[in-house]
């Protein structure tokens, strides 16, 4: 296997692995924040990606209004509604010859002083009946308007829809766009599963939150203006007592909001570590069953698990208790309203409508104080899950391309290393004053022991990391001034660890070369050797790869990747243990091919077969990232030196063969 670095880059942990390795499968990386940033900076953050669809916005809040507005009017109008009723059960009651005023004066006579105060302050005309004719009326407007509250109430929810879908979708392509931008010493202490929970999970959330607690509070803050509005209208003496329940409502949710609010980040926090026990157990699953691990895998997906339950469990606990305590305050306030709005209409203060109006309204109050407390939930979860996802956004990305960028049209392959300096760790020296010229055409093989910096002296080249010191020219052009991009358009790497996406054989090998024919493509396959086993499979090159390449053995994918450089054609190319996986008989063929593409091509080989080095221009010998020896296969054997000692540590290690070099 190839080597890896010495050391970690800033901020990752000991034996973080190389970029263009895999991750085993015990690996897991740093953990996830488990604390969360303050939540009002958060949530106006979040409110602030509002900003480009202000307009729509203004649209939806004018659509709450009258959706709120009608809903208001309903039981003030059912209250006018219970009067008619009763006055005309109580006009029934008296009798027709009579005016209001006798009437009143009979009862008062009569000893029922208590109903004649009530019939004096009601609109009642003796001897007439309940006015169906005005009651349906009524009834038809109240219907009227509650049809109306719930078209803009639908149109409101359609509109806030869109706007908050194209956000989160923004939100999305931002978040895609940073990782690509990250450089990928972030990537390298850091489990796959955490960055893609942030970037599906934490990001689905966020689209929930905010969908059900944007119109839930704009809704609900309209409607409790309104109905405030409403009841110092009907009663000022009723509407103190209402008001009671906001600040005790108030306190409640705050009190319990701010201890949820912890629990919630670290339950996502929890999510995003199982995500990266998850995604390795399955990559690494032969692995795991081969080594006889798969317990100690279960357990410690147990202990998370139940870490995540926990957490979970805590954190919709404390949510969940709001609305039960919001609700019983409101009881509490109901059960005064009644008791006292009784009395006032029994003393003929206030009309029966008017309380029955009231009492709607103060539970509407109540609900929607209890809708408000209990939507906190979401929220909470929603800002936490926002948090780390402006964590993501927030992140260093690597240095921008130097201004004005140099231009490299066409590279012959000169590469240069001059007092280059490396480390991953700031107290941990690495690669100190590498100097190397490789000419144009060269193959140049690198040995050494594990974390001799082999790897890493191809991935200073490729700019994953920048250097310390020093410069690498590439034709004489400081590679620090070149756009990354055009700089990794020159260079082509086959890897130990074959990368395929799941697509068509045809499709992966055209990967490297978006513009290639079809002709082309089949050309590098056979160069390759892969056309001799693609038209052994029933589809052929349409045969589809699935998600973890199952369906091709481990040679074929390493073909597979081959063929792919040789249609990208680059200039430098670039071959880390690329014959590993396939068989002798094959790799003899694919030597040959890859001989023909690395004539004319400068070369860099990460050395593991002898093979695959034995015949190179130039072999280099690295030991704790130096070059402790350079010259060629027969003038190091001479020298007698490190190459001679691992030469004949793989000699005698395969029986003499002299097969394999170590690395």
């Amino acid at each position: 296997m190839s080597a890896r670095h010495a050391g970690p880059p800033p901020a990752a942990p000991a034996g973080a692995r190389s970029p263009i390795l895999p991750r085993g499968p015990f690996g897991m990386g740093a953990a996830p924040p488990q604390k969360a940033k303050r939540f009002a900076p958060s949530a106006r953050r979040l409110l602030g990606r509002l900003a480009p669809e202000r307009a729509r916005l203004a649209v939806v809040l004018a659509c709450s209004l009258l959706s709120v507005g009608l809903g208001l009017a309903g039981p003030k109008l059912l209250g006018r509604a219970t009067d008619i009723i009763f006055s005309g059960v109580m006009g029934a009651r008296l009798p027709a010859a009579a005016t209001k005023a006798e009437a009143v004066a009979e009862l008062q006579r009569s000893g029922q002083a208590r109903l004649a105060e009530l019939v004096g302050h009601m609109d009642v005309v003796p001897g007439r009946g309940i006015q169906l004719r005005e009651l349906a009326e009524l009834l038809l407007l109240v219907m009227a308007l509650y049809a109306g509250a719930s078209l803009f109430a639908w149109l409101q929810g359609y509109l806030l829809n869109d706007v908050v879908q194209n956000t989160v979708r923004q939100l999305r392509a931002e978040a895609q766009d940073k990782l690509a931008r990250l450089p990928l010493a972030y990537f390298d202490g850091r489990p796959h599963g955490e960055l893609l929970s942030r970037v599906t999970n934490d990001i689905d959330n966020v689209a929930q939150g905010l969908q059900q607690t944007m119109t839930q509070i704009m809704n609900g803050a309209l409607t409790l203006l309104g109905i405030l509005v409403m009841l110092v209208v009907i009663s000022p003496v009723l509407a103190v007592i209402t008001l009671f329940t906001v600040p005790l409502s108030v306190l409640t949710t705050a009190a319990v909001a701010k201890r949820a609010q912890a629990k919630f980040a670290a339950q996502w926090a929890q999510v995003g570590v199982l995500n990266g026990q998850i995604e390795e157990a399955f990559t690494g699953h032969a692995l795991v069953n081969v080594l006889g691990r798969r317990r100690d895998v279960e357990a410690r997906f147990q202990s998370t698990n139940q870490e995540l339950f926990e957490t979970s469990f805590r954190a919709q606990f404390m949510s969940s208790i709001i609305m039960p305590a919001v609700n019983f305050v409101g009881n509490l306030t109901y059960v005064a309203i009644a008791v006292i709005g009784g009395l006032r209409v029994a003393s003929g203060a206030m009309l029966l409508g008017s309380v029955q109006a009231f009492i709607q309204y103060s539970r509407q109050f109540s609900q929607q104080l209890g809708q408000l407390a209990s939507v906190t939930n979401v929220l909470q979860s929603g800002v936490a899950s926002a948090e780390r996802v402006f964590e993501l956004l927030d992140e260093q990305g690597q240095s921008p391309d130097a201004t004005p960028p140099a231009a490299l049209p066409k590279v012959s392959g000169e590469v240069r290393f001059e007092h280059v300096t490396f480390r991953y760790k700031p107290d941990e020296p690495l690669i100190e004053d590498l100097d190397l010229t490789i000419k144009p055409g060269q193959t140049v093989a690198i040995v050494g022991p594990t974390g001799a910096g082999k790897t890493t002296l191809v991935n200073l080249l490729m700019r994953f990391y920048e250097l310390d010191g020093g410069r690498i020219l590439i034709d004489g052009v400081d590679i620090a001034r070149l756009p990354r991009h055009e700089l990794r358009a020159k260079l082509g790497i086959v890897l130990q660890d074959t990368w395929l996406f799941s697509g068509t054989i045809r499709d992966n090998i055209a990967f490297g070369n978006a513009t290639a024919t079809e002709a082309d493509i089949q050309e590098a396959a056979r160069a390759a050797h892969v056309d001799r086993f693609v038209r052994a499979l029933p589809a052929g090159y349409d045969t589809v790869i699935d998600e973890d390449s199952g369906n091709l053995s481990a040679g074929e994918k390493q073909l597979i990747t081959i063929a792919r450089a040789f249609l990208a054609n680059p200039a430098i190319l670039i071959l880390d243990e690329a014959t590993s996986s396939v068989d002798t008989r094959t790799e003899v063929l694919v030597q040959r091919a890859m001989a023909a593409l690395r004539a004319r091509r400068t070369s860099f080989v990460i050395a593991h077969r002898l093979s695959t080095i034995r015949d190179a221009d130039m072999l280099l010998v690295m030991n704790a990232g130096r070059i402790v020896e350079r010259g060629t296969h027969a003038e190091l054997l001479a020298a007698g030196g490190d190459y001679h000692a691992l030469y004949q540590t793989q000699l005698a290690g395969n029986g003499g063969s002299g097969a394999q070099l170590a690395s």
